[in-house]
């Protein structure tokens, strides 16, 4: 019931780099040096479980690592995963659409806007205004000065379920620690650093809240006072408008600004899949013309006025001219408010979700269809378990890859989606009854307490 996706020769060319849809501005870094890597995103996390569909082969050899050339190692290297554990049998790269970087889908030939036009090839055009041409150079991002760094932190988490760590930005809101950034920045993470670019002051954080669907998220850095906030626009932003991104660029520690021009406003764009993220649809948003980078998601876009009008969430790969989105401040704050005010509605997610600890194989293989042809059958026999990560509650219980979940509290689950729902329902600390059937076809039965999970 598992897939398979050798990614042992997935090298692309500098030609085929410039066709990709918009990068989301992680940066993933490897936690050591191997020669193999392997990427595991975990998608639905409050539903306690992941999708092996997300998991790299374990045998996946690191071409994307090679430097071939400097526009595909930008691109390929957005999220570079670490070393997964090794056993389990996690395969397959093919997100189980959406969610979140994040989100459902999105064609090879690059990301799609709202007025149907895709970023390829050096050119491309937003609802309206052209966005750039072949051939056309941009200015190159600088480190950021003092006023543009006032606010800013930069962003480091550990993913510990993925072997990974991985850097962005985010925004300082209140002087005791209420910072905001891109929920891609911090989906997946088992801990999260925070540093103050302009004091080099560094605090853990905890998530708040988070918004998959419109990648926004908000920390609460543990026992800050005295921070100096960022400064929020109050006059609108305009085409033409003269605009700066200041974020952590390639998760190098280091602000830098790129200069840049407002291109389109209510912008539409849908962001490709990499390595553990999901593609997504993001509306509304400010597009604009700079050097964004990875790791530049979570930061500010800034006036000339040093007022932040967004935050930088995604930018395209391999044209001449880059072309960047950010969501506008003025939709983040209304999320942000959101949180605070504990509405779940809309998207919103409150803290951290319930986490059983395995991953699931994909529902989907090949088999005889109801018409007598051999092709694609999805079971609907219970959640198979593709991988049970070690001091988990699933683990604790006895679960092991090719067991099939069959029930939860009694309640029957006919594939992995019916049991990430059932476990939606629950909290951290909730104690639930599983039965499964193991490899040998006994059924089997146990009561679990769901742990924490990593940030949705």
């Amino acid at each position: 019931m598992s897939d398979s996706r050798d990614v042992s020769t997935e090298v692309i060319s500098t030609e085929e780099a410039a066709t990709l849809p918009p990068r989301r501005g992680r940066r993933m870094r490897r936690i050591a040096v191997a020669t193999t890597v392997s990427a595991l995103a975990l998608t639905a996390v409050a539903t306690g479980v992941v999708s092996s569909s997300r998991m790299a082969d374990d045998d996946a050899t690191a071409s994307a690592l090679s430097d071939a050339s400097t526009e595909t190692a930008t691109t390929t290297l957005d999220q570079v995963p670490s070393t997964q554990p090794a056993a389990g049998t996690m395969r397959g790269m093919m997100p189980p659409g959406g969610g979140a970087w994040s989100g459902g889908g999105s064609s090879a030939g690059g990301a799609t806007l709202d007025d149907g036009s895709t970023l390829d090839g050096g050119a491309s055009s937003g609802a309206s205004g052209t966005a750039g041409t072949s051939g056309t150079t941009q200015t190159a991002a600088t480190e950021a000065g003092a006023d543009e760094s006032t606010g800013i932190v930069l962003i480091d988490t550990v993913l510990g379920y993925q072997d990974a760590e991985a850097a962005g930005t985010g925004m300082v809101l209140s002087s005791d620690g209420l910072v905001l950034t891109n929920n891609h920045v911090i989906s997946g993470s088992t801990e999260i650093e925070v540093t103050v670019a302009a004091t080099g002051e560094t605090y853990s954080a905890t998530v708040i809240g988070t918004d998959a669907e419109d990648d926004v998220a908000l920390l609460q850095l543990d026992g800050a006072s005295g921070l100096t906030t960022i400064t929020l626009d109050d006059d609108g932003v305009a085409i033409g408008d003269s605009v700066t991104a200041v974020g952590n660029a390639e998760g190098g520690g280091v602000l830098m600004a790129a200069d840049g021009s407002v291109t389109d406003l209510e912008s539409t764009v849908t962001t490709a899949a990499e390595y553990s993220t999901e593609s997504e649809t993001l509306d509304g948003m400010i597009q604009f013309a700079a050097d964004v980078v990875g790791g530049d998601s979570g930061g500010a876009l800034i006036d000339d006025e040093g007022e932040v009008v967004g935050m930088t969430t995604a930018a395209s790969s391999g044209l001449a001219t880059t072309i960047a989105f950010a969501v506008p401040i003025e939709d983040a704050l209304a999320i942000v408010d959101q949180i605070q005010a504990g509405d779940e509605s809309d998207g919103v997610t409150l803290g951290y979700g319930a986490f059983l600890g395995i991953g699931l194989a994909s529902d989907a293989g090949i088999g005889v269809t109801s018409d007598g042809r051999l092709g694609v059958v999805t079971s609907n026999d219970g959640a198979e378990i593709g991988y049970v990560f070690a001091d988990t509650p699933a683990a604790d219980a006895g679960l092991a890859a090719g067991d099939v979940i069959t029930a939860v509290d009694g309640v029957a689950v006919a594939d992995g989606d019916e049991l990430s729902a059932a476990l939606a329902e629950h909290d951290p600390g909730d104690t639930v009854t599983l039965t499964w059937t193991d490899a040998a076809g006994a059924t089997q039965s146990a009561t679990v307490t769901l742990a924490q999970g990593p940030a949705a």
